[in-house]
Order: structure tokens, then sequence, then C-alpha cells
């Protein structure tokens, strides 16, 4: 549709405007489909969709159940589920014989293209550059002008890099997220990584795994954490991604939700356990067997302070935790494996001023609605934007089709008639004091 007449047609009106086509916005999109009664559109400025591309390494797979899908947890019965993609595609009986312990990161994507590819409502390469606010929002695009009832913001994360490393990026230094076109040419050069969670440890066992002119010479792994700490995906844990303990830690003080999310940050940021067995096994082989290289030195309880060269040579500088000593680590090539941040939402520009925070986060309400000094019925919905007000599963996807499902409840103003979700075998909130009990 031409914006000549996006900017006339009554049709360029809608119930739902999404920013973003990743998982976030791709799950509220696929619980929208049968709802024809809203109308809908998702802009995303990529071409087409990807999902952290450059980040297949070897043998890297999800970290959640395959049932962590866009749909299947608030609503099983959903056409856009991994199983019906599985089946969709004349594979099911093959994925059940294969016997996964877990879905390959691959294949999740090619689910997620799968989706996205079957749903009208996703509009590529077209990046949405303004909204405002005129009684409804006027969301500007690169190729139209749309008005909307309310937004959804799923524009997801973009790198996060250290301060000191100001934009030196390139074929010698680089972001994990660009592993796959950078890391090509490594053969007999010392390569350092910075960063002990899962991204990091699946470029160290991509990189100690090469074999004759295409292995590093030396790998070594730097990491300001104690150890090289497995993710704690033990049952009880997994409670803290249930719908219930997300709406207990809402309800919280923020001092108290942003030092829960620092003392469990490895209830959602460790290494899959299979990742460092595969890693220590490697190291095994290449120390006692194979006797080749490259060589390995992991330096965990570091923290990097600066990166200077020193003629073709990077030198990190870093400072020992315990010691309080400063080292230096020369490399050839040093690989950033330091995360992901909220990305910029620059969009939001116009009304800025009317909308809430909360220290670094936009305020979101229960409903993930940003609060501002708007109409009640007029929304911005934030998703993937909130971790130290909606817990651990923010950025994560467990809880995606059951955010999604809130969100469209809200839209809709209705409540999901079918069965509830009990709720922990834990008890999170204090009881009613004695005199409160004997009332109820």
């Amino acid at each position: 549709m031409s914006s000549a007449v996006d900017a006339l047609s009554p049709r360029s009106h809608y119930q739902c405007v999404g920013v973003g086509a990743g998982p976030s916005n791709l799950s509220v999109a696929a619980l929208l489909h049968h709802h024809r009664e809203i109308r809908n559109v998702f802009f995303e400025q990529k071409p087409e969709f990807s999902w952290h591309d450059e980040m297949f390494f070897v043998a890297s797979s999800l970290q959640v159940s395959m049932f962590k899908d866009l749909v299947t947890l608030a609503d099983p019965t959903n056409y856009f589920s991994f199983i019906s993609y599985l089946h969709a595609n004349g594979r099911i009986y093959h994925f059940l014989n294969a016997q996964f312990d877990r879905v390959s990161r691959i294949e999740f994507r090619n689910y997620l293209k799968w989706a996205s590819d079957a749903n009208r409502n996703i509009r590529y390469g077209e990046k949405v550059v303004r909204i405002d606010f005129d009684g409804s929002f006027v969301v500007e695009t690169t190729k139209s002008r749309v008005t909307a009832e309310n937004i959804v913001i799923g524009v997801g994360t973009e790198p996060h890099l250290p301060s000191f490393v100001n934009g030196n990026l390139g074929e010698t230094q680089f972001h994990v997220s660009e592993f796959s076109s950078r890391s090509g040419n490594l053969g007999n050069k010392d390569v350092l990584i910075v960063g002990g969670g899962q991204s990091g440890a699946e470029a160290v066992f991509d990189l100690i795994s090469r074999k004759g002119q295409s292995a590093p010479a030396t790998v070594t792994w730097v990491s300001k954490r104690e150890n090289f700490f497995p993710l704690d995906d033990s049952p009880f844990t997994n409670d803290f991604f249930m719908p219930c303990h997300s709406n207990h830690f809402y309800e919280q003080e923020y001092t108290a939700r942003r030092a829960f999310v620092e003392r469990n940050v490895l209830g959602s940021d460790g290494i899959s356990e299979q990742t460092l067995r595969h890693i220590y096994q490697r190291l095994y082989t290449l120390r006692f067997i194979d006797n080749a290289p490259p060589a390995v030195a992991l330096l965990p309880d570091r923290i990097a302070g600066g990166l200077y060269r020193d003629g073709a040579r990077w030198v990190l500088e870093v400072d020992h935790m315990q010691s309080r000593r400063r080292e230096l680590v020369g490399a050839d090539v040093v690989i950033w494996a330091t995360g992901f941040r909220s990305a910029k939402m620059e969009f939001l520009a116009p009304l800025l001023n009317r909308l809430q925070r909360e220290e670094t986060e936009f305020k979101i309400n229960s409903e993930f609605a940003v609060l501002w000094d708007g109409p009640p019925d007029r929304r911005i919905f934030l998703l993937n934007a909130a971790r130290h007000q909606r817990g651990l599963p923010d950025p994560n996807l467990s809880l995606t089709a059951w955010r999604s499902q809130r969100i469209i409840d809200c839209i809709r103003g209705t409540s999901r008639a079918d069965v509830p979700q009990l709720p922990s075998f834990i008890s999170w909130a204090a009881a009613a004091p004695a005199a409160e009990r004997r009332n109820i």
C-alpha cells in the first residue's frame, strides 16, 4: 500500500499497531490472528525475518522448553505453535524419533520465520520513525502513516559494549552478535572472548572445536563471574518463570525487585550444563589426547577495565577481583560477549515527556502498558523492556505467550473464560496476620 493511500484511506486506522516483529510481537500477532474484529498491523524495519542469525554456533540450542513458543502456553490450540510448524512441514514423526533434549536454535528460528511468513499483518522493510498522539496514536513509517488505538512495542535488544570500546569495531574487534560473518579467518591467531554467559560459552566452544589451519593459536576466555556458572534450570527456580511469580514480583518495591534480579541472575543468564560439558570435554581432548592448538586460558573473576593497541595487537586491561591486581591480556582479535540491552526507541520522542519512568525503564502497569497522561483507553504496551518490574522472564521466551494474551485481553476489554492455571506450589507472599486470618 502506498503512503499516499495510507494517509487518506479510512482503512489506515487500527485497533493495534505493533512496532517490531521479533518473537515478542510475533506472539501478539499470532494470538491476534483469529481475532478478525481487531484490525492490526506490525511494522518491522528489517527487509525479512531474522533472529540472531549470526549466532548459530556449533550445537546451539534453546535454553527453554519447546512449549514456550509463540502461543502454546496461552492457547494450545493455536495454529502458530511449534508443534503445528513441525506438522505443517511434514516432520513431526522425525522430530519425535530424533529424541532431542532441546530444540536447536536454528530450527526455532525457522519456526519463527514460518510463523511470520504465514501472517499477512506483518510488514517487513518498513521502519517506524515517529509516534505522536492526537486523540489516537499517529504512527509514521518510512512508507506510510496510520493511526492506532493501541501501540505494542517489541523492538527487542541491541548489542551492549563497554564504554571504553569507543566504536573501534571491525575484523579484529566485534560483538558476538556478528560472530558468523567475522570469525571465519581466525586460524593461528590469539583470540580473546570477554563475557561469561551463554553466547560467550558458545563462541568459546566453536573456536576450540576448530582443527588444522582454521584453529586459533590460543583462546582466552574472560568473565567477571567467579566461575563459569551453569544456568539454574531446576524445578523450583523455574517457578520464577510462572505468571503467578511475575505478578507477585510486580507488586514488590523497586529496591527489592532489583536486588532479586541480581541475586538470581543465573536463573536466566547462566550457561547450559550441556554447553559447559562440551567445553570441558573438548579441553580434556585438546590437552591430554590431541596435544594440539588452540591453547586455552580460562580467566574468571576479572573485570575488563580498558583496551588499547600495541602495534597490531589488542591489549585488554583486566582487574582480578580477589587480589585487586591488574593484568594485561594480549590478543589479535577481541570478541565481546557482553550481552544485550533494550533497543533505543527514538520514535517515541514526541511522547517522552508524557511517559512515566522508573529508574532506567518506562514504568508499566499490570497489563504491560506504559503509564502516561493520556486517555486510559489509549495504551502503549511495552515488551521485553521491564526486567526490573516484571522479573527474570521479561526478556526470556518463558512468559511471552502469557504476556501477549494479557495484552490482547486488555485491548479487547475481556477476560479469558478458559481453565485458569493453578498457582505455584510455593507461597511467594507473606501470610496474612493472625487477626486478618481469623476474619477470612
